[in-house]
């Protein structure tokens, strides 16, 4: 299975900017389809952000973020970002990276809490 690390977030004020990477490893970057990003606020289910295809062909957005998160990846470097812009109280949460393998077999990291304070 896919081992995914996630680093950054962290207390950020409404309107502000951070950035969040997911280092993998464990297998070859060739065996992932899909990359993205889930977030789990307190108390609610986790819900998809954003995702993009390991050729980076097609990227996907949550209707809640679109506009405002970009997301990125480095194939040399194994590694998935997600750029957060002008940042809502709403978009706290524990945000999770998650990788689809070309078999369909979906892995997690452990999460990185962001918290944006008003």
């Amino acid at each position: 299975q896919m081992q995914l690390k996630e680093s950054g977030g962290g207390l950020v004020q409404a309107g502000g900017s951070a950035r969040l990477s997911c280092r993998f490893g464990g297998r070859s970057i060739f065996s992932v389809h899909t990359m993205g990003w889930y977030r789990q606020a307190p108390g609610a289910q986790r819900e998809f952000v954003a995702n993009i295809t390991r050729n980076g062909a097609i990227a996907e957005y949550a209707d809640s973020v679109k506009g405002r998160f970009a997301i990125s990846r480095d194939n040399a470097e194994s590694t998935v970002q997600l750029q957060m812009n002008s940042l809502k109280p709403e978009d706290t949460g524990v945000y999770y990276c998650n990788t689809i393998s070309m078999r369909g077999e979906s892995s997690w990291g452990q999460g990185t809490q962001v918290t944006v304070s008003s």
